[in-house]
């Protein structure tokens, strides 16, 4: 008989809360439900780096098409800043992993930068120029 998980994952749900809530524990598909706890937190951490991504991109557009800046832009860094401290905010322990989260994050915004302003990867630096706190500043200086 196929499983409710894999043939119904809402119904599964469903289930598995009614479950829950009823105390029924030996009842819980524990496997499944182990899988899909995990996967909120990386859908989490993965937010967090897609935040971070776009922040990024805009960030190095600011710095080396200092002629194209305009509001759209600079909205577009605010508004990365705020989500993505709201992610951060709302799970404080991904602060322990940002530096990997900034690295995997820089490797998108440079693939997103060259798309969007037809500069080769070439005219970006290798590593990320900017630490979370800097990327993370109110402020955008003329670099």
């Amino acid at each position: 008989m196929p499983d409710l998980y894999d043939t119904d994952f809402y119904a599964w749900t469903r289930e598995q809360a009614d479950l829950l809530r009823a105390g029924k524990l030996p009842d819980l598909d524990a496997a499944h439900l182990a899988e899909e706890i995990e996967s909120m937190g990386r859908s989490e951490r993965n937010q967090l780096t897609n935040r971070l991504a776009v922040l990024l991109a805009h960030l190095l557009k600011w710095r080396f098409q200092p002629g194209l800046r305009g509001n759209s832009w600079r909205l577009t860094i605010r508004e990365q800043r705020r989500r993505a401290a709201r992610v951060l905010a709302q799970n404080p322990s991904l602060a322990a992993v940002l530096d990997a989260i900034l690295a995997d994050a820089y490797g998108d915004a440079v693939l997103m930068a060259e798309r969007e302003t037809g500069l080769p990867e070439s005219t970006f630096p290798d590593e990320c120029p900017w630490t979370f706190d800097q990327a993370m500043q109110d402020e955008l200086k003329a670099e």
